[in-house]
């Protein structure tokens, strides 16, 4: 496995509160348009994060000034990694790495997630920190690629 260490992170990783809701869809419909640059930006809406995390576990990592550099969903039931969002000026400085940390019992439990093939940057992401390809498929925004990590 590919061992990988961030730089030292300016965020604290908590759980979601309610007042975060909104600006967690701010963020989730942003990074969408940003990144998605192949899909429709019609398609996408602030109430998609609501929605599209229902029943979800949510993590949001959070700056010292309370700053919400990002958020991360899961689906308890299966440890499927449903979203992980970092604003973009936030790319890059440990915030994916430390939401990834956050999980229960990683890294010694297997964790799923599906990521767009178009989405090079997120792929790499994953593969350095251990996730591999383990099926693939389409959805209304692209092919994707299944990524399962796989606890040594």
């Amino acid at each position: 496995m590919t061992s990988y260490h961030s730089p030292p992170l300016e965020c604290a990783v908590r759980h979601s509160r309610a007042s975060d809701s909104e600006l967690l869809g701010d963020i989730y419909l942003s990074v969408r348009k940003q990144t998605f640059t192949w899909v429709d930006p019609g398609s996408f809406r602030r109430e998609d994060f609501l929605a599209h995390s229902q029943g979800e576990m949510v993590w949001v990592a959070e700056a010292r000034d309370g700053e919400i550099a990002g958020f991360m969903t899961l689906w308890a039931e299966d440890d499927f990694i449903h979203m992980l969002y970092i604003r973009k000026e936030w790319q890059g400085r440990g915030v994916g790495t430390a939401l990834l940390e956050a999980l229960p019992e990683w890294p010694r439990r297997k964790y799923r997630l599906k990521c767009l093939t178009n989405n090079r940057n997120a792929k790499a992401f994953y593969a350095r920190h251990g996730f591999v390809v383990t099926g693939n498929g389409t959805s209304a925004e692209g092919d994707y690629e299944e990524l399962s990590f796989i606890p040594a």
